[in-house]
């Protein structure tokens, strides 16, 4: 298995999350698209959860396989080459986003074709497969609906699930008056947009020779590959090409046939909220006369092996894509998926790009999610999302050396805490100089650094009177009974 993905110092730091935040808020449009698609997914998600009596005990049991396959990553990996070769298929091995585009544009390049047809893939996002292809004459057409509208709109992703969330359908319909129905009466009838990129689309499927895809599982012990979606897409691009690629993220294999019986239950209830997902595509290497005539399977680190080796980092590698934590969590509804400055936006983004990346290029992204634990509660392998970012801040602030601000003042709280008679001198302190701030009977305006955080969130102000001070008050009165 890859080792360790290369890290040039080239590589770009993202853009810092507080900077972005504010671009994103100003833009009321966007919000009010965040919070209606949100919201509806959000409670038919609820809705076919709650059908279930056994759902603490799937999530239990997507866990549990999630984590017996990371502790033995190596073995399930070796066993998913040999059988996907046994089936006549062919694996490759990338250590980072560089070696896949590598891989992936050679096999393209030798089947002569010059266009590829694509299903919905994060894992190509993450990589940039699409500029990598585009530097090397090659085109690629998203086929999935939302991935394909903002492929048009040359805009990147906003959510997991639902890539152009931050579209409404009369900016779709303006769009694709621009673009693949030009010179049509289109209307923003969730209807007329379907039929004309149906329309576009299926020029695409017929003539073309190569198909890319993502996988959302891989099967070690049959070599079996799967991709869920809602649309047909993906199962005209695993079935029409002469060559099927598919690049996955070494996550994503599962040691037996079975386990696939969980995670088809997980899924779709917490992507979509539907109780079964429309389309399910499975295969198996090659067969004769049915299907794609060569199959490529193109295992991805690119970071993944470093997540593997932090113990409470390692969690995040349960992540099936999902979604719901997007939808629940008040700060991505907010903001959307741009102001994350990843493919993977919202609270898993928050946790998996830096360890992805290296916390160096994405210091601000676990202060991009808030620690309610809500993303807990509905992530349906379990990820403690709160627990992770609390370590990643953690590194962020061991980084940052002694003189940090954020540093000092720790320092000077953990020798305040650790002596009752300086927390009492504190209190006192404090007691006095919040005078100058207390309005109404709150404190909603802190000076200097702290404003920003006195933005969002009224402070009680500290009693006239400490519980050490009244007790030794009673004691003093009573005689010291």
């Amino acid at each position: 298995m890859a080792a360790t993905p290369a890290r040039g110092r080239s590589l770009p730091v993202l853009p810092a999350f507080p900077k972005a935040v504010k671009i994103a808020l100003a833009d009321t449009q966007l919000r009010r698209n965040l919070a209606k698609a949100t919201t509806t997914i959000r409670a038919k998600r609820a809705r076919v959860v709650e059908e279930l009596a056994d759902w603490e005990e799937l999530r239990a049991a997507g866990a549990a396989i999630k984590d017996e396959t990371l502790r033995h990553l190596d073995h399930y990996l070796l066993q998913l080459e040999e059988a996907v070769t046994r089936a006549g298929g062919r694996v490759h091995w990338a250590r980072n986003a560089v070696e896949a585009n590598t891989i992936i544009a050679r096999l393209v390049r030798d089947t002569g074709a010059e266009r590829v047809v694509k299903v919905k893939s994060l894992t190509t996002d993450e990589i940039r497969l699409n500029d990598a292809l585009a530097s090397v004459g090659i085109t690629a057409v998203e086929t999935d609906l939302a991935e394909l509208i903002i492929q048009l709109a040359h805009e990147p992703s906003s959510h997991i699930l639902v890539p152009a969330i931050h579209k409404n359908r009369s900016e779709i319909r303006d769009l694709f008056r621009r673009t693949i129905a030009t010179g049509q009466d289109l209307s923003d009838e969730p209807k007329a947009l379907a039929g004309a990129a149906r329309a576009y689309l299926r020029k695409q499927f017929l003539s073309a020779q190569v198909a890319i895809s993502g996988a959302n599982v891989a099967v070690a012990e049959t070599g079996t590959v799967g991709v869920v979606e809602s649309e047909g897409n993906g199962r005209m691009c695993l079935t029409l090409p002469r060559t099927l690629i598919t690049v996955m993220g070494i996550e994503k294999v599962l040691p037996t046939f079975r386990d696939l019986e969980v995670f088809l239950q997980l899924l779709p209830r917490s992507s979509t909220g539907e109780r079964m997902n429309p389309y399910t595509s499975l295969w198996t290497g090659v067969t004769p006369g049915d299907g794609p005539e060569a199959f490529h399977l193109v295992l991805l680190d690119n970071g993944r092996t470093n997540v593997l080796a932090d113990e409470v980092g390692r969690q995040t590698l349960r992540c099936i894509r999902c979604s719901a934590c997007l939808n629940i969590c008040p700060v991505y509804a907010r903001t959307g998926g741009h102001a994350y400055g990843s493919v993977y936006p919202g609270p898993i983004g928050a946790i998996l790009t830096p360890q992805l990346l290296g916390l160096e290029r994405a210091k601000t992204l676990p202060y991009a999610s808030s620690l309610c634990g809500a993303c807990y509660e509905v992530c349906p392998v379990k990820i403690n999302i709160p627990d992770v970012l609390l370590r990643l801040r953690g590194q962020v602030g061991a980084s940052a050396g002694q003189w940090n601000p954020e540093a000092m003042t720790m320092r000077q709280l953990a020798a305040i805490f650790s002596s009752p008679t300086r927390y009492e001198r504190a209190q006192r302190m404090a007691r006095y100089g919040q005078r100058l701030f207390v309005r109404d009977g709150v404190i909603n305006r802190l000076p200097g650094p702290l404003s920003g955080w006195s933005q969002a969130r009224d402070l009680q102000p500290l009693p006239a009177q400490s519980f050490r001070d009244w007790w030794r008050e009673r004691r003093q009165k009573t005689g010291g009974a």
